[in-house]
């Protein structure tokens, strides 16, 4: 106990942390020391488990299994590693159970290891590209915080790392708020309905109560998932149409087993267009999900091969991309679609009967 201070609060430093942590594993101490750490070593998940109890309430055998990639039986090894170092957790036993800490127990800031200074650098540096509004100070500011406190050897590699690499994630078509994102997060992970004022495509706003069950990023644009009570179903939103969400005082009781990113991705197949289009892909349900993007249609396995339903604002546009599929196909409808492919073939065969020596001496050569 600290001079002056009344509290009980165990109190664990971060030597006698790392002395502990020896035990577990006589080479620890070297090994830290040099950086020969990394987040699969064992040492390095048990200590990982207190950070978890530590950051959370309560956490469940299977959830902390899933965290670490680990069984349940090794996470019970980790705990009782973890007991026996005098790290106060309790075990709730049953169906339900879970493991915590002792109220008021708290650690000081542990080191972070190498692959986790890098982890958090590489989720900073795909911040930037993620369309946050405002974003590119936060990320920055944070960057120079953690670059200030590691050693020089460490410094120098994250430096290097965003001087070097290059993110192939599109770019953000239109930023979202950061606080959307947050409430909306928030409001999925406590299940508290929204009152959200939402602007279509064509501009025209709509109050509505909304229960989120999750959000999605997708091609440069994020999106919340939840059931919409003015249209009473299920819907998708992009969060750069919100005008403005808050909280309302009423719980909600989400869907066991929604898979978010699976709705999301079968409604923009669906979604109606100028023009519904069946084809029938002659080739193994494997080889069409290979060519055909989940957003784009859906695919019915039938006995004659896949059946591809989609709908499209342009036919000739359905026309190029069907020209690119390397499998037998046959159209079903829409006849229009047939029109569209012999305009296509008429252009390919002009494309190919067309020579260089028509342009006599307009080619740099």
């Amino acid at each position: 106990m600290r001079p002056g201070c009344s509290c009980s609060r165990p109190h664990v430093s971060i030597l006698s942390l790392a002395a502990k942590a020896a035990t577990i594993d006589p080479d620890f101490d070297r090994m830290f020391k040099h950086g020969e750490i990394d987040m699969y070593h064992p040492t390095t998940r048990v200590l990982t488990v207190l950070e978890l109890l530590q950051s959370h309430q309560r956490l469940s055998g299977p959830e902390l299994a899933q965290r670490l990639e680990v069984d349940v039986r090794t996470v019970r090894r980790y705990v009782t590693m973890l007991q026996d170092l005098g790290i106060p957790i309790d075990a709730e036993r049953g169906r339900h159970g879970a493991y915590r800490l002792k109220p008021g127990f708290k650690l000081p800031p542990l080191m972070f290891t190498e692959d986790e200074v890098l982890a958090l650098a590489l989720g900073l540096l795909a911040a930037r590209k993620i369309g946050l509004a405002a974003v590119t100070p936060a990320v920055e500011g944070a960057l120079a915080k953690i670059e200030r406190v590691l050693p020089a050897a460490l410094r120098e590699r994250v430096q290097a790392l965003q001087q070097t690499l290059v993110l192939d994630v599109p770019e953000a078509s239109v930023a979202a708020a950061g606080s959307l994102v947050v409430l909306f997060s928030a409001a999925a992970s406590q299940a508290r309905r929204l009152l959200v004022r939402y602007a279509s495509a064509r501009g025209e706003e709509t109050e509505r109560a909304v229960d989120p069950y999750g959000l999605v990023y997708r091609e440069g644009r994020w999106y919340a998932v939840g059931y919409c009570h003015l249209r009473g179903g299920p819907r998708v939103f992009r969060l750069d149409r919100v005008k403005s969400a808050a909280f309302l005082d009423e719980p909600f009781t989400p869907p066991d087993g929604f898979d978010t990113l699976e709705f999301m991705v079968h409604s923009f197949a669906t979604m109606p267009g100028t023009w519904a289009v069946e084809v029938l892909l002659e080739t193994t349900p494997e080889e069409a999900r290979r060519l055909i993007p989940p957003a784009f249609a859906t695919l019915e396995d039938v006995p004659a091969g896949v059946l591809l339903r989609c709908y499209v604002e342009s036919l000739d546009w359905m026309a190029r991309f069907l020209a690119g599929l390397e499998c037998p196909k046959s159209i079903l409808r829409p006849q229009e679609l047939r029109d569209a492919l012999r305009r296509l073939a008429v252009e390919l065969q002009e494309l190919a009967d067309r020579g260089v020596e028509e342009h006599n001496g307009d080619v740099a050569r």
